[in-house]
């Protein structure tokens, strides 16, 4: 049900953007001499006041609900055909409806409000306790009007929206582009170059061992290099995994990260058991994304948190989450879109604060004390992933008491 408020807010906001519907209910209230005009937001379920006009106390304000089934806005929804009462008393259909027993009016009027695209969003409606002449072409005709008005106005605001949210994910891409850029300008002039001129200067040196006839120095050497060029081979193999997160025909589909990341801890609980883990998963959600990317994603995330735990310490891995209400002030997320935050908390080594800048950087590499294997492209890679996603990532960490990695998604 909160989801469906959050829905029917928007709606209303989306009213109250019209300037001129305040306006619209005085015209009706003065023109047809009834107490109370509103607009509403009506579906199979709900009927919600958008903006109203109320001289006889009748009670409503924007947000107030009345049960669908109690009201005749009920029925123009499915027949998608105004009603026009000017006396219930006096009325064939509607002399023993329920509606105006229960609310105590004797006129009503109310006219469905059709969006462009055909879909029914409401009512404009207004009802008095005294009968009133409303069968006439005028008034009608002034509904008419004030509906397709409306009709127009949402139309616009939804199509702001939109233009809005376009801008926003195109300053997105351009700024992930820039990042990207930066780091690979990086990776070429710094990254690639130190492994190559290593290989340069061992080369140099295994053709003077050669010369002298040292064969012990030259094999040293030829092992040096075979290390070297299978680092260098590592690096192109990881910028290539890199690369391939670019690829445009990747699906998006509805994703069960619950079942997704269950597997994985089911996958490597021998090497769980080896750390006397612990493992804590929440409720996760399902959401719609790239199914391969999301597997990288968590198996980077957890392998890391059991690459990266202490010593003689049991693991501790909580995997959670929550729903997700972005501020106007993270540009990266769209106020019109529904997200949730999943975290992956352990109690490792973690990370000094100075290191976590750098830390989502292709081939960055944290000092530590451990030898530990890959070349930094891990969390990058998730960075990848997640912007791939239109989402957020985030880390926290304290040496000595571990890390929590916070991911920002879209549910659809």
């Amino acid at each position: 049900m909160e989801e469906l408020e959050d829905v029917y807010q928007k709606d209303i906001d989306r009213v109250r953007q019209i300037s001129i519907i305040p306006t619209m209910l005085d015209v009706i209230c003065k023109t047809t001499g009834m107490g109370f005009a509103a607009v509403a937001r009506v579906t199979d379920t709900r009927w919600i006041t958008c903006s109203v006009r109320d001289d006889i106390q009748f009670g409503l304000v924007p947000g107030s609900e009345l049960s669908i089934e109690t009201t005749i806005c009920n029925e123009i929804r499915d027949s998608i055909q105004p009603v026009v009462i000017d006396s219930v008393q006096d009325d064939i259909m509607f002399c023993n409806h329920h509606t105006p027993a229960l609310y105590g009016f004797q006129s009503y009027i109310s006219y469905p409000i059709i969006l462009k695209t055909g879909e029914f969003f409401g009512t404009l409606c207004a009802i008095d306790p005294k009968p009133r002449q409303l069968k006439d072409v005028a008034i009608t005709g002034m509904f008419t009007a004030f509906t397709d008005l409306i009709s127009f106005h949402l139309q616009q605001i939804e199509l702001l929206e939109k233009s809005g949210n376009t801008v926003k994910t195109l300053n997105r891409q351009l700024n992930n582009s820039l990042y990207e850029n930066r780091q690979f300008r990086h990776i070429s002039s710094h990254t690639l170059q130190e492994p190559l001129r290593k290989l340069r200067v061992f080369s140099g040196m295994l053709v003077e061992s050669l010369r002298s006839n040292d064969a012990g120095k030259a094999e040293l050497l030829a092992l040096r290099i075979n290390r070297g060029a299978e680092r260098f081979s590592t690096l192109i193999r990881d910028l290539v995994s890199f690369s391939n997160l670019d690829e445009q025909d990747a699906v998006f589909e509805l994703t069960d990260i619950d079942l997704l990341v269950r597997n994985m801890i089911t996958d490597i609980n021998e090497q769980l058991t080896l750390k006397d883990a612990t493992v804590e998963i929440g409720t996760l959600p399902q959401i719609v994304a790239i199914p391969a990317q999301m597997d990288q994603l968590f198996r980077h995330l957890i392998d890391n948190s059991v690459k990266f735990s202490r010593r003689n310490e049991p693991l501790q891995l909580a995997i959670t989450s929550r729903d997700y209400i972005p501020s106007s002030k993270e540009k990266a997320l769209l106020l019109s879109k529904e997200y949730v935050e999943i975290s992956v908390r352990d109690n490792g080594m973690g990370i000094d604060s100075s290191q976590l800048d750098a830390i989502f950087n292709i081939f960055a590499q944290l000092p530590s004390e451990h030898l530990l294997d890959g070349v930094g492209i891990g969390l990058s890679i998730c960075k990848k992933i997640v912007l791939n996603h239109a989402g957020l990532i985030s880390v926290n960490s304290k040496v000595g008491e571990g890390t929590t990695i916070s991911i920002v998604l879209p549910i659809e």
